[in-house]
């Protein structure tokens, strides 16, 4: 396939880190892009445009990147036009990334209850204002958008969207195909990245949704004719998964089925990485426990060892309770399927009369501007 163009940045193969909070900081990010061998592009957890602008201390820990990495990607999310368009030029001044993706696919409570993420584009004004200050302020950088179907099956917003973005300079579109209201539950509508692909053909589209293994992947730009993919659950407690997706498009090797002598090597990296990374060992561990099931999905483990594990809070610890593991046991038959939240939502939580008119702008307070990262 062609290579995918994100502004300046050529990415190929076309494989991009979906942002996931909580998950996809600097250790992770740097695991998976050693599996890769450096190929993708990898994004930052969901940054708060207000905690920002104030220079939030959580939040510029958050915006740190390893001196590898390149494109650095940050993900922003903000629901006023002014506070946005301020953090994506103090980006741009500061040097601080060169790549901008801006949310409006999040489809947790919190964000929605306030007009934001996967709320938001059914503002059709304000998702124009928002994307027409951050493209204004950007530079030279590329700004991308990712988003939702809609917030439900009456209220779809992913083809004015799309139009939108491209009338305002957005450089490259992310579909997850799902509605907020089926939050990470049923199938993922893949016939509709085709259709918005059919709608914006300017510029690329990339696939979100049910890519659970590298030939998922290769079957969404058959099916879709999408310029790329975002995996997102997929790599949970599988960061090799890139490499597997770099050998599929390319057309090279097998894809890694790892011992679990293997995966409890990766286990320990990725806690030893993110004690560095948090200046910590003890709450490097502690921030890792939430990794252990995605990890140890499908092998043969007592439910007792599982639960020590999960409850591990050093390094040593975390190695001795692996070495007393059957080490030896082969990657699991079907544990390259489904991973992280599965559960769908009946009712999407707005802001009161948020769906009375697509045009008002009216409904944000301040108050959306979280101060935390999202997801």
């Amino acid at each position: 396939m062609t290579q995918l163009q994100i502004g300046p940045h050529a990415v190929q193969p076309p494989v991009v880190l979906a942002p996931m909070a909580g998950i996809t900081n600097a250790p992770f990010r740097t695991l998976c892009r050693e599996f890769s061998g450096g190929k993708g592009l990898f994004v930052s957890e969901m940054i708060t445009t207000r905690a920002l602008v104030e220079r939030n201390e959580k939040t510029m820990q958050l915006i740190h990147f390893d001196e590898t990495e390149k494109p650095r990607s940050i993900q922003l999310y903000g629901v006023d036009p002014d506070t946005v368009g301020k953090a994506v030029r103090m980006i741009a001044e500061e040097d601080l990334a060169d790549h901008i993706d801006l949310n409006f696919g999040c489809p947790v409570p919190k964000v929605t209850r306030k007009g934001g993420g996967s709320a938001l584009p059914y503002k059709r004004h304000l998702l124009r204002s928002i994307l027409r200050e951050a493209v204004g302020n950007a530079g030279d950088l590329p700004v991308t958008m990712k988003m939702r179907k809609g917030i439900d099956d009456d209220h779809i917003t992913f083809l004015d969207a799309g139009r939108i973005a491209v009338q305002e300079g957005v450089t490259a579109i992310a579909l997850h195909g799902r509605t907020a209201a089926q939050h990470y539950g049923g199938t993922a509508d893949w016939e509709a990245i085709a259709r918005l692909k059919e709608a914006v053909p300017e510029i690329p589209v990339l696939g979100n949704g049910d890519i659970w293994s590298a030939d998922d992947a290769l079957r969404m730009v058959r099916e879709t004719g999408c310029d790329g993919v975002v995996v997102g659950r997929g790599c949970l407690g599988r960061p090799w998964l890139f490499g597997d997706l770099v050998a599929a498009f390319e057309g090279t090797g097998t894809y890694a089925k790892p011992t679990l002598k293997e995966v409890a090597a990766v286990m320990l990296r990725h806690a030893t990485l993110l004690g560095e990374w948090i200046g910590d060992e003890a709450r490097g561990v502690i921030d890792f426990r939430k990794h252990v099931a995605w990890y140890t999905k499908g092998f043969s483990i007592g439910s007792e060892s599982r639960k020590k594990l999960a409850i591990a809070s050093s390094l040593d610890e975390m190695d001795a309770l692996l070495s007393e593991l059957d080490l030896d046991q082969p990657w699991p038959v079907g544990a390259d399927g489904p991973r992280g939240r599965t559960s769908g939502r009946n009712r999407v939580v707005l802001p009161d009369g948020w769906l009375d008119d697509p045009y008002d702008r009216t409904g944000v307070t301040a108050d959306a501007e979280l101060d935390t990262s999202g997801g």
